[in-house]
């Protein structure tokens, strides 16, 4: 696929679908789909960019992913040699049109509420893993036995929303091209040095064009979204490469100045970048 928005592939007739993605690479495109996007992290790690926000991924992290929420998944390749992701999709409307709006699941309702701006899972992950063991080879009936049993167990699990701002206009075909060479370009060259020209040049946009069509988009400068990316490089090199120094995190993830690196650190994270090493 190379633009937004994209079809998930399914039969006919099929109400929930169920999808492993096994291999170095995720689907790193930019990328908005009708349904709903439950996904379980197997094995890997990389970022995870919804919306607005910027986070990152790892063996064991449950997402779940709004309708025409604009996302994409981006592999830590040197970390693991693959990454296994599990996924189930449906949509509001998978078993008719006010299903979810009936009594017997309104409990369901708050949940629902804040599937739009993402939501990352802090709790009864073991339970959905094996959840999503058992709807793979499940009959039909099952599967929206345990479907539900999922629905359930998400909607009572503690969980942080992901995105402070998704945008109401969804992306054409055309935005979403735009916005996907800019993501890319991005995630490519954070570590060096980058220009408002050179990123306006990559969405084919004046500058100031440039800068109101990202701000409208995410509700963030273009440069508020590259220190968040910088960051949070730094906090998975941080976690992962225990050898390297902090100066030398800091010179990959695009700061030449400790200093700075320090002070924008904690402007994200809050504490220090010992600090975080530290207590993780």
């Amino acid at each position: 696929m190379k633009v937004v928005p994209f079809v998930i592939p399914k039969t006919e007739h099929v109400s929930l679908i169920y999808q492993e993605d096994i291999g170095r690479e995720l689907y790193e495109k930019l990328h908005q789909h009708k349904e709903i996007q439950i996904s379980y992290i197997v094995e890997g790690e990389g970022t995870l960019i919804v919306g607005n926000s910027i986070t990152t991924f790892c063996t064991g992290d449950v997402f779940v992913i709004g309708s025409y929420v604009p996302h994409v998944f981006k592999s830590t390749k040197e970390y693991l040699p693959s990454v296994v992701m599990k996924s189930i999709f449906f949509t509001s409307s998978s078993f008719g049109i006010d299903f979810f709006n009936t009594v017997a699941l309104e409990e369901l309702t708050p949940l629902f509420e804040k599937i739009p701006r993402g939501i990352r899972l802090k709790s009864s992950r073991t339970e959905i893993a094996h959840l999503f063991e058992a709807f793979k080879n499940a009959s039909k009936l099952n599967q929206v036995v345990i479907f539900l049993t999922l629905l359930s167990e998400i909607s009572t699990a503690k969980f942080d929303c992901l995105s402070s701002f998704i945008s109401e206009k969804k992306y054409s075909a055309n935005e979403g091209e735009r916005m996907r060479k800019v993501l890319e370009y991005t995630m490519k060259n954070y570590s060096d040095r980058i220009t408002l020209k050179d990123v306006s040049d990559v969405a084919v946009m004046t500058k100031n064009a440039f800068c109101k069509y990202f701000k409208k988009r995410t509700n963030k400068t273009y440069f508020e979204f590259l220190k968040t990316i910088r960051i949070e490089h730094a906090c998975a090199l941080l976690r992962e490469k225990k050898e390297m120094s902090i100066s030398e995190i800091a010179r990959r993830t695009g700061y030449n100045n400790i200093s700075n690196f320090n002070r924008q650190f904690r402007a994200v994270i809050n504490i220090s970048p010992q600090k975080f090493r530290t207590l993780y």
